[in-house]
């Protein structure tokens, strides 16, 4: 099994996250950004995982992420998922406040433990927040889903992903009791300001648009 650092493994997973909302190649500014790291740091990273063939590199077009890039990428994601999914079920952590240990855990190198570990969890498909785990093959579960924004005046729907996972929303969310799983009814829609009033779990809440844009909705 070739091992890379949890930098190298932080690139890649941070190339692939670009890759699904856009189709030009990510650029070296967006990887700084999100990796709060400077540029130049970011172009020396580049060219050594370019000489993993791990990723295509050309200055000027971006970056996109060769096959085996992909493959460590999704490898990583899946094992940060699974993780997110014990601390919640198993160890009783919210929502909230796991992102940052499975960053850690996440970088384990050990192909048995992270069997073991969705065995032992009886293989879930998707994470506290909705997100969807790749299987060991790097397959994911495609689930069609509507945004809360979506939905017409009486229209409701099953509470399953939520897009902002930041302690703020999070904390948020669990103050009104938003949970996934919960049914959502959307009661009424104000014209003014778009914000919504929404019901669930016997309580009713007024919404604005911003937090409904975060809220993704199973029929």
């Amino acid at each position: 099994m070739l091992v890379y650092s949890s930098t190298e493994e932080n690139y890649l997973k941070a190339i692939y996250k670009f890759s699904l909302t856009q189709k030009k190649g990510t650029s070296t500014n967006a990887i700084a950004k999100a990796l709060n790291t400077k540029a130049s740091s970011v172009t020396d990273m580049l060219k050594k995982l370019a000489t993993k063939n791990l990723i295509d590199y050309k200055k000027y077009y971006g970056v996109n992420l060769t096959l085996k890039g992909e493959q460590v990428a999704l490898s990583i994601i899946r094992n940060h998922r699974l993780w997110e999914v014990f601390l919640v079920e198993k160890l009783h952590f919210k929502w909230n406040e796991v992102h940052e240990l499975a960053e850690e855990l996440e970088h384990i190198k050990s192909d048995k433990l992270i069997a073991n570990l969705d065995a032992f969890l009886n293989f879930p498909t998707f994470d506290p927040h909705g997100d969807p785990i790749p299987s060991k093959h790097g397959k994911i579960k495609k689930v069609e889903l509507q945004n809360l924004t979506q939905l017409n005046e009486n229209e409701e729907g099953t509470f399953f992903h939520v897009k902002d996972s930041s302690d703020n929303f999070l904390n948020y969310l669990s103050k009104n009791n938003l949970k996934i799983g919960l049914k959502i009814k959307v009661k009424e829609i104000e014209p003014f300001d778009n914000s919504i009033k929404i019901s669930y779990n016997n309580q009713q809440l007024i919404i604005s648009k911003n937090v409904a844009k975060n809220l993704y909705i199973k029929n």
